[in-house]
């Protein structure tokens, strides 16, 4: 007998949290292949539903907004319309148990947070941040399959890789900008990258979305129209950036959401990393390549283990053009 079941989701992170999350979903789908799956997200993350089939429904609610306690009861008024079987969630906030246990889905999984995880969920999973993210949301959901899922899978249709392209996404997202994380190089870095990878024989393609258009503007600027092409607006979904990512033979990125495309698509990627934690965010496995300054810094990684925002000297990102460039051509 086939156990269909309605299962809901949720995760109210950015998408490259959205992407890190899809293994989670995709190890309950194989464990209940006829269920259900909904994912309650924030609309700013919706670009996730055009990477994969898996997800049937969505549920938004935007809960970084000054009207976030009326958007989650206009969520919960939803999530009673559908009578899930089981529900999943990645906050780790104290009160998210007690939102769960307001759903009345008979099953509920999400972190240990306290006492009140232990009374109202019915498993309070142990929060295991040391780790790569994927395996981390993967905890939510042992007490339902022993299936893992290593990375995301998404369904794209893969192009021909083209020899000796190193694409090139410099930006990060503007929300993350606007809270104050700098999680990049500037953007004259970029542009002496560009132009060096270019002089060294690698046809260079760069790349962005709405959020980089400064970044973009401010690297054509100072780089010569023929050392690269520029491929900025001629993506105009998530889905066109990842099948533009498959085709790069090599690609270079910020800590954001284009990282984690290119990780699910195995594309050889090397990627800036400042304050975060690269052990937390990229897989093991040889085929992501971290570009990191060889000054120290006490406190690296800091971002959201030991602040919320960057700090004004960012020792963390004075890493040269030079750098950049020798680990894209010798690794």
């Amino acid at each position: 007998m086939i156990d269909k079941k309605k299962i809901l989701f949720v995760n109210f992170g950015g998408l490259g949290d959205e992407i890190l999350f899809l293994p989670t979903i995709l190890s309950i789908k194989k464990q209940f292949p006829d269920s259900e799956i909904t994912l309650a997200l924030e609309k700013r993350s919706q670009g996730i539903t055009s990477l994969t089939n898996v997800i049937d429904k969505v549920l938004y609610a935007n809960i970084k907004g000054e009207n976030k306690y009326i958007e989650l009861i206009k969520l919960l008024f939803q999530i009673w319309k559908y009578r899930f079987d089981i529900v999943f969630s990645s906050g780790s906030n104290k009160f998210i148990s007690l939102f769960l246990f307001l759903t009345f889905i008979p099953k509920r999984y999400g972190y240990d947070s306290g006492k009140l995880s232990q009374i109202f969920l019915t498993k309070a999973v142990k929060l295991n941040k040391n780790q790569y993210a994927v395996n981390m949301y993967q905890d939510l959901i042992s007490f339902e399959t022993e299936i893992k899922t290593d990375l995301p899978i998404l369904n794209i249709e893969k192009r021909t890789v083209i020899p000796n392209t190193v694409l090139i996404h410099p930006g990060v997202s503007r929300l993350s900008m606007q809270k104050g994380m700098i999680k990049t190089v500037t953007p004259e870095i970029w542009a002496e990258v560009v132009e060096k990878l270019a002089d060294s024989g690698k046809k260079v393609l760069l790349i962005g979305g709405t959020d980089d258009k400064e970044c973009i503007e401010k690297i054509v600027k100072n780089v010569p129209f023929d050392k690269f092409e520029n491929l900025y607006g001629t993506t105009k979904s998530l889905k066109d950036l990842a099948e533009l990512i498959s085709s790069a033979e090599k690609f270079l990125c910020s800590d954001s959401a284009p990282l984690h495309i290119a990780v699910a698509l195995g594309v050889k990627t090397y990627v800036i990393f400042g304050s975060t934690d690269e052990n937390k965010l990229i897989p093991q496995n040889g085929n992501v390549i971290p570009v990191k300054s060889k000054f120290s810094c006490p406190l690296q990684p800091c971002l959201w283990e030991k602040r919320q925002t960057t700090c004004n000297e960012l020792i963390c990102l004075k890493i040269s053009s030079e750098e950049i460039v020798s680990k894209v051509v010798n690794n």
